[in-house]
Order: structure tokens, then C-alpha cells, then sequence
């Protein structure tokens, strides 16, 4: 799988964050990073939470 973040959407509102923070990080800059594109299947459960948790609806998930 392939996290994707639509970057016009999103607000760094950091609740992917709170969910999954090895995957994705809202730095001091308050911009959102992917920490890893390609996380390992065993992620797939707290992705899924964080594409649901999203207000903006930025987070998708891409099958490889």
C-alpha cells in the first residue's frame, strides 16, 4: 500500500498524527510529512484510522 496526502487539502490538523506517528508527522513548521509512504501491511488498521479521522478528507490509501 501507498499512503497519499492531498497537500491542498490538508490543514495539519495532526490527528493522523495521534493515530499513526511513525507514519505521518506535523512538524514545527506546521506542515505534514509522510514518515513512510510504504508502511508494512501490519499498519493497514491505524492508516485506515487515520484516512477515516481526517476532516479534509486528504488521506488516501493507494494499492502498490
Amino acid at each position: 500500500m501507498k499512503v497519499v496526502v492531498d497537500f491542498d487539502r490538508c490543514e495539519s490538523n495532526a490527528l493522523c498524527m495521534g493515530v499513526a506517528p511513525d507514519i505521518f508527522e506535523v512538524r514545527d513548521d506546521n506542515f505534514l510529512y509522510i514518515l513512510n509512504e510504504h508502511p508494512d501491511e501490519s499498519r493497514r488498521a491505524d492508516v485506515e484510522e487515520a484516512v477515516q479521522m481526517c476532516p479534509k478528507a486528504a488521506i488516501s490509501i493507494v494499492e502498490d
